[in-house]
């Protein structure tokens, strides 16, 4: 894989809670450089393509050391019309565009499939919630023997970051639905940049105990897509009984205990006092 999972882990005690942390930190990676290869695809496509009604969609997935960005046509038997190749640098001006209308391969094949009952699950349900000024996006990733689908709720304004309000769809190796349900209890929107004169160089948000004790990989991949933009410098996700500190300088994450955190607040309080 070109991408590096970096991560770090305090004394947990627990072989199977560093497990969970390694999967979170990998799937948040495998979000991120999807929407990263969307972002960057959608623009290049933007700016090229003319013919805007005849496109039915777009999603991304991982092409040997690269990813690939397609966007295929409307009608019962779509085309891909469009797809942009990435290295691990996401260089615009080193990505490779193909514009030959051709069948879906098939990986191409199952993705749509999933993403498009994804849709069909999310009609009407419930479970599902929206809210003004964001619009649902979702991410097929098909790896490691797994199917899914999450679906992130992004902002339409500049500006903005929302965690939250997010949700995960699992299906089988024949691209039936098999479960669905809500990643976090609440959704958070928060503005980054200036405020009252002064730039932020961080956030944090909470956890209710529904939600769990640790970052998810939807945390991950929000926190990755928008820290050089917020230019933070970490970002805390804090639960009942941990703190997860994620350095947007080195992208690797530091998990504490509560009582782990609070000892160290006490120290750098110490510290800044004898300053």
């Amino acid at each position: 894989m070109i991408f590096n999972i970096l991560f770090c882990f305090s004394a947990l005690g627990q072989n199977s809670q560093d497990e969970i942390l390694h999967h979170i930190v990998a799937e948040g990676w495998k979000l991120y450089i999807s929407e990263m290869a969307s972002w960057h695809g959608t623009d290049i496509f933007l700016e090229k393509y003319t013919n805007k009604e005849h496109v039915g969609g777009y999603f991304s997935y991982a092409d040997g050391g690269n990813m690939k960005n397609i966007f295929f046509s409307k009608g019962l038997v779509p085309k891909v019309i469009y797809s942009i190749t990435f290295d691990s640098t996401f260089n615009v001006n080193s990505a490779k565009v193909d514009t030959i209308e051709r069948d879906f391969n098939k990986i191409e094949e199952d993705m749509f499939v999933i993403r498009s009952r994804a849709y069909l699950a999310i009609d009407g349900d419930t479970l599902f919630k929206s809210y003004e000024k964001s619009n649902f996006n979702l991410v097929p990733l098909i790896s490691g023997g797994e199917r899914k689908v999450y679906v992130l709720t992004a902002p339409k304004e500049n500006g903005v970051v929302i965690f939250g309000n997010d949700y995960l769809l699992t299906f089988d190796n024949a691209n039936n639905l098999v479960s669905k349900k809500r990643l976090h209890k609440n959704i958070i929107s928060a503005k980054y940049g200036y405020e009252d004169g002064k730039e932020a160089v961080g956030g944090f948000h909470t956890h209710l105990p529904e939600t769990g004790d640790f970052i998810t990989p939807t945390d991950v991949c929000t926190i990755m897509l928008y820290e050089k933009l917020a230019k933070w410098k970490q970002y805390c996700v804090v639960s009942k009984d941990f703190f997860s500190i994620w350095n947007c300088e080195t992208d690797k994450l530091l998990m504490l205990t509560t009582k782990e955190a609070k000892a160290f607040s006490r120290r750098q309080g110490r510290k800044r006092k004898k300053n």
